[in-house]
């Protein structure tokens, strides 16, 4: 009894060790598609991306239907 508990032990000890450190490896090299493109990533890597300055209409029905949400999740809020 002795011994399968030690070989569990020593089992469990050994999986958790090698999953200390299991993104090293995770790594894949590849080419971006959309590298330097402004609208992805902004002229400047400090500048926000095009496509975040893009706003759109406020939808009245999806803002009621949001509000229904969120007092059938919290109740009344003030």
């Amino acid at each position: 009894m002795k011994n399968k508990f030690v070989a569990l032990a020593v089992a469990i000890l050994a999986v958790s060790l090698t999953a200390c450190d299991y993104q090293a490896n995770n790594k894949i090299k590849q080419k971006d598609a959309r590298e330097g493109d402004a609208y992805v990533y902004g002229v400047h890597p400090d500048s926000a991306a095009v496509q975040t300055k893009k706003k759109y209409a406020d939808d009245p029905k999806a803002i009621a239907r949001a509000g229904k949400i969120r007092e059938k999740l919290f109740g009344v809020t003030k």
